[in-house]
This record gives structure tokens, sequence and C-alpha cells, in this order.
């Protein structure tokens, strides 16, 4: 009887010594959540898109509210929510400028030489895995929508060239379209970026055009015809220097023979823009 009295008691003194510790860690140890926190996230577009650079909208609120970033760095949500949240904080709207999907291909259907008919699984990256898709430029789409089944946002379409639009409205810049590409065609740009390049091959001259009608020769012409330093012809494709003191005009694209260089503007669809006749150019 004793025995038992005894670890009763033991047992009792045990509890009432874990029970203290328990109760001065939750004192010192406890993290208080922002009470702004759950009103914030609730005022996000709950996306979970990553395109503020976070994991989640969970992750950005928390932010938000810890004041380490700007609601405008969100670039899903609406001018007017953004307002709504920065009254809500106390702070200004801020935030980093929209970015898009823009394909790095213009070579639709009629315009790429074909030196097989794929008639495998219908994806991309199964066509470049099995004989590169068959097209006579490797290195331009496919055409086989692998970007419109990944993008969750409905952002993507394919034309009625087989080549992928991405309506700029909905385009959230998640990336989830760079990332499924296995050629790696699509970037992620600011809207302010109006010159473009809608090529990814990097053959040269008549090598070049043999294999797309609307492939870059690296002829020079944009790179000349560019503010002095803003365009130069690497490895055959121009690189357009948007971190320069000068910025790169539409005059860049005017003599452009194969319309691979182009100016977007104004445009719903970042989809490839061709200036000049197919027919002309099928011809």
């Amino acid at each position: 009887m004793e025995i038992v009295i005894t670890a009763a008691i033991i047992m009792t003194g045990l509890g009432l010594i874990f029970a203290v510790i328990l109760a001065t860690a939750d004192h010192f140890l406890r993290v208080e959540e922002d009470p702004r926190l759950e009103t914030v996230e609730s005022m996000l577009p709950g996306n979970n898109c990553g395109a503020c650079g976070e994991p989640g909208c969970g992750a950005f609120a928390s932010k938000l509210v810890k004041g380490e970033v700007a609601p405008g760095a969100c670039t899903v949500s609406g001018q007017e929510e953004l307002v709504q949240i920065a009254e809500f904080l106390g702070v200004d709207v801020g935030g980093d400028e929209k970015r898009v999907a823009r394909l790095k291909c213009a070579g639709g259907e009629g315009l790429v030489g074909e030196l097989a008919d794929y008639k495998g699984i219908a994806s991309c990256r199964g066509a470049v895995l099995v004989d590169g898709g068959g097209r006579a430029c490797s290195w331009g789409c496919l055409g086989l929508g692998d970007c419109e089944i990944a993008c969750t946002f409905d952002a993507i379409s394919m034309n009625w060239e087989d080549l992928p639009q991405v309506n700029i409205h909905a385009c959230t810049a998640c990336g989830d379209c760079v990332e499924v590409c296995p050629l790696d065609l699509f970037t992620l740009v600011p809207l302010s970026h109006k010159v473009f390049v809608q090529c990814n091959s990097p053959l040269t001259g008549e090598t070049a055009r043999a294999s797309c009608a609307v492939a870059c020769d690296a002829c020079g012409r944009c790179a000349a015809d560019a503010p002095p330093g803003v365009i130069d012809i690497v490895d055959g494709l121009p690189v357009i220097h948007y971190d320069r003191d000068r910025e790169p005009t539409q005059r860049s694209t005017w003599r452009c023979p194969t319309n691979a260089i182009v100016w977007l503007e104004g445009e719903q669809f970042s989809e490839p823009l061709v200036q000049i006749s197919r027919e002309r150019i099928r011809a």
C-alpha cells in the first residue's frame, strides 16, 4: 500500500514539475501572431502562385504585416486591392512592375521545315526525348501544348499556328511555363520591355532561314539601329541590355528581314507577333 501511495506522490510531483516547465516555456517562448495577418491574407488573391517570390499568399501576408515587403510586390492583385491592403496596414503601395511570360519563338505551322512526322505522346517533353520533335529547327516550339496544360491560371492557349499565346492580363508570372518547357523557350520579362527577340536558334545566315522562315539570321541590323551599346549579337542572337542608360527603340525592329525581333505594345496577348506578311514569307 505504501508503495502505491509513494508512486502516486512521485507521479503527481513529476506532473507538477513538467506543468511548471511547460507553462514557463509557453510564457517566454510564445510567438504572438499579428492579429492583422488573417485579414491581410484574406485580402490577397489566394492564388499561391509564387510570383511575389514567396511560396504562397500566407507567407507573403506574414511579410506584409512585418513591413518586410510592400503590397505592390503582389503583381497578381489589382490596383484597387493593393490600395486597400496598403490603407489597412498604413503603408505605401510600392511594389514591382508586372512581369509576363514571353515566348522566344515565332515559328508556327508552315514556317518551320519538317524532318519527320512525330506520332508519339502529345507532349513536348516526350517529343524531345524521342527525336527532338521532328522539326528542322530543334530549338523552336513544338506546339504540343505542355505549357497550356501547366498554366493553372488559364493564361496560355494554343493559337491556330500551334504556338502558345499568353494573355498578359491573366498571366501571373508564376513561372510554371518556364519550368515545363523542355526547350527553355519561355522567359519572364517586365511589361515595359517592348523590344523582344522571338527566336531561340543559334544558327546564322542562310542556315537559320533554311530551317525557319522567321528565324534570326544574325544580320546585326537591329544592333546597328539601336542606341550604341544597347543591343549586341551574341551566339547568333540579339541580346538586349535593358540595364544600360539608354533603352532600345522601335526603330531597332524596322529592318529585321525575318521579323525575329519585334516591338510589343498595347497587345492583349503576348503571342509571337509578325509584322510582315506570313504569305510573303512562305512564298
